[in-house]
């Protein structure tokens, strides 16, 4: 009997995958405050998967492209008079509706919308991994291949400059390796939910790290865990895998606030 077999294996392979690729990536998220840009890029997702079932292609290449249009589009319109907040509001909730309808033109398809917004990760098939972990590797490798000018270009993009190194261009790294690991994930998480995966290890490792490269591996290890403890709950409890995963991710937050609270209070005392 294969290992893959087991619908429980393939859903944690692609817990493990979607939670080391986003781990690094969620750190330049809090780094750079750019919460609202993950939920404004995910939640152009339903747009595409309504755009894929359209025109009958894959589902992670019509996430991938509308992803990466909403994401230079908000990146490119940031400087234009208005408050990033505000456009990332209008942009995030206004690609989220015009998703929503455009699923219901369609005719002649079933399409359950509850596994895109909630994630599925229990149906995740042989394909679906190739397509996680693929996707995982190449955030990764370009993660590694820039790190230390994306490093550099979101402590100080004046630094940046004078190293040589265009901020901008670093910025458009970070949107591609962004709408990525959007377009892998909506299968685990679903849309809702991405920007969790995204946030909330990378914000429960800071308190723990001392280097960037620190905070990215706790993450990581984070990740990993809410992902696999999240899945054994789910199926202990009978209760949503995905949003069941992101409580863990919520529950380990809690518990590393709550210690790093207690540690600096110890010791100012």
């Amino acid at each position: 009997m294969d290992l893959l077999d087991s619908f429980l294996v393939r859903a944690a392979l692609a817990g493990v995958g979607v939670a080391l690729a986003a781990a690094p990536l969620g750190c330049f998220v809090v780094w750079r405050r750019m919460a609202y840009f993950g939920d404004a890029t995910a939640h152009a997702s339903i747009l595409g998967v309504a755009l894929a079932l359209s025109f009958d292609t894959s589902i992670f290449a019509g996430v991938l492209a509308t992803s990466l249009v909403m994401a230079t589009t908000v990146s490119s319109l940031s400087n234009r008079g208005y408050a990033m907040d505000t456009l990332l509001g209008v942009m995030a909730h206004s690609a989220l509706a015009f998703g929503l309808v455009a699923v219901s033109f369609l005719q002649g398809v079933r399409i359950d919308l509850m596994a895109y917004l909630f994630g599925d990760i229990l149906a995740v098939g042989r394909a679906d991994l190739a397509v996680i972990w693929g996707g995982a590797a190449l955030v990764l490798l370009l993660l590694w291949a820039r790190w230390s000018a994306l490093l550099t270009a979101t402590l100080n993009p004046d630094l940046a400059y004078a190293a040589g190194i265009d901020p901008k261009r670093e910025q458009m790294v970070l949107t591609v390796a962004l709408a990525l690991v959007v377009a892998v994930a909506i299968k685990v998480v679903g849309v809702l939910l991405i920007a969790a995966l995204l946030l909330i290890p990378a914000a429960t490792a800071r308190p723990f790290a001392n280097t960037p490269e620190r905070m990215a591996l706790i993450a990581a290890i984070i990740g990993a865990l809410s992902a696999l403890g999240g899945l054994q709950l789910a199926f202990t409890f009978d209760t949503p895998t995905g949003p069941t995963i992101v409580c863990l991710a919520a529950v380990l937050f809690a518990v590393s606030s709550l210690g790093d609270t207690l540690r600096r209070a110890a010791m100012r005392g």
